[in-house]
């Protein structure tokens, strides 16, 4: 039986899919005590599976290469999935895979970050402690071959898969350093990289930095960490904190709650609503703020979305934060990943979500407070990578002086409910 199914072509495989559909619809649909059954097939719309069956037939036998009745359905599956949303989509077993990774936060790997400039692979930076790290790859190193094959500038995932592999085995990289006229060769043993979305600094003597690159599984214990080692490396409790969101594209939705929940005393941090019982739910944060009160600047722009809009709205909301910099992007739904057989999956859009405000951002994305200019045109000799985190980044002088603002006011203010 099973070998006939196999070889059945792209037709036949449509048409038992929908009687088995609807076999199980029936099955499930007996309904109440003394209801009248449903009409046979009533919510199947046969003629749209009669004309998919027939130009699935076309495409099989008509078409200038002969290809695979898999390749066809899956990629049916694809076009019905992707065409509900731009984030809805069918995940191969690769792709679902590359989810799990995005969002636990760990892989096996060299323990690189790259992007895509000027039609170059470069490298923004390794890893601590990862393999690329120990071998002295460089930020701003380019990436030209992976294992002798020319890296592809146009997809840049396809990159980033070559150089994850198996733990224990290696991988050799083709880097064009600058100053440099051949391409230095490291080989390198992959091995398990922890993936830290968090960053901080202290930018000065009162005041922290702390960027978040995504949201992944370990996001919101890694900020609780950094601020605490800010607090150390300060030596007594900040004055304020520049938190960037910049270029964020979100993540998951929990680590959003976390890194929210760690600088509220209470409220609501995100609602969101949808059609099961499953994707309507609120989130409230429980008692205890890291920086016991001091100010936050949120800084964000049209690269700020979903999990980072959450964080961000949520601060405003409860008067927590100003936010500054351009509007965020405005992804204001919840995507849902949905295992299937062979590990494969369905990321669905399940809900749309809601500041604590009750405001959907969802294409219209979050105004900040202090709106910042887009500089016409970088300076003609940037700050050295040595310099202070302000003088590289104009941005967060901005907020730091907006803080120093914050925090005299405030003092100005107990100054003056002491002398009553």
């Amino acid at each position: 039986m099973l070998r006939c199914l196999m070889s059945m072509n792209a037709r036949n495989v449509v048409w038992l899919g929908l009687g088995m559909s609807l076999g199980l619809s029936l099955g499930l649909a007996r309904g109440e005590p003394g209801e009248k059954p449903a009409p046979l097939g009533q919510d199947v719309p046969w003629a749209d599976a009669r004309m998919l069956a027939e130009v699935l037939d076309r495409v099989e036998h008509d078409y200038v290469d002969p290809i695979d009745d898999h390749r066809l359905l899956e990629a049916a599956i694809r076009g019905m999935v992707s065409s509900l949303d731009p984030y809805s989509a069918y995940l191969n077993a690769d792709e679902y895979d590359d989810i799990k990774i995005s969002s636990s936060g760990q892989y096996s790997g060299v323990g690189i970050e790259v992007s895509l400039e000027d039609d170059q692979v470069v490298v923004v930076s390794p890893f601590e402690g990862s393999p690329a790290a120990a071998a002295g790859i460089r930020s701003g190193d380019v990436i030209t071959s992976i294992d002798g094959i020319a890296v592809k500038t146009n997809a840049l995932e396809d990159t980033i898969g070559r150089m994850r592999g198996k733990e224990g085995t290696s991988v050799t990289i083709g880097i064009l350093r600058e100053g440099g006229t051949e391409p230095l060769q490291f080989t390198l043993k992959r091995s398990r990289v922890e993936l830290h979305s968090v960053k901080s600094e202290l930018a000065e003597p009162g005041f922290g930095y702390l960027r978040i690159a995504e949201f992944s599984e370990t996001t919101g214990d890694d900020t609780v960490r950094a601020l605490r080692a800010l607090r150390k490396r300060n030596g007594a409790p900040l004055k304020g904190l520049v938190l960037d969101l910049r270029n964020n594209p979100g993540g998951v939705l929990e680590a959003a709650v976390a890194v929210a929940d760690a600088f509220l005393d209470g409220g609501m941090i995100v609602s969101a609503k949808g059609r099961t019982p499953e994707s309507n739910f609120e989130m409230r944060a429980k008692p205890g703020d890291e920086l016991n009160g001091a100010p936050i600047v949120v800084l964000v722009n049209g690269g700020s979305a979903s999990a980072a809009e959450i964080v961000a709205g949520a601060l405003r909301d409860n008067h927590r934060a100003k936010l500054m910099g351009r509007t965020t992007y405005g992804k204001g739904s919840v995507q849902t990943v949905v295992p299937l057989s062979q590990d494969r999956a369905i990321k669905l859009t399940t809900s749309l979500y809601y500041t604590p405000s009750g405001v959907s951002i969802n294409h219209r994305g979050i105004a900040p407070d202090i709106e910042l200019e887009r500089d016409p045109k970088p300076p003609e000799l940037p700050a050295p990578a040595t310099a202070p985190l302000e003088e590289r980044d104009p941005d967060v002088q901005r907020a730091i002086q907006e803080l120093k603002a914050q925090a005299a006011s405030k003092g100005a203010l107990s100054a003056a409910l002491q002398s009553r």
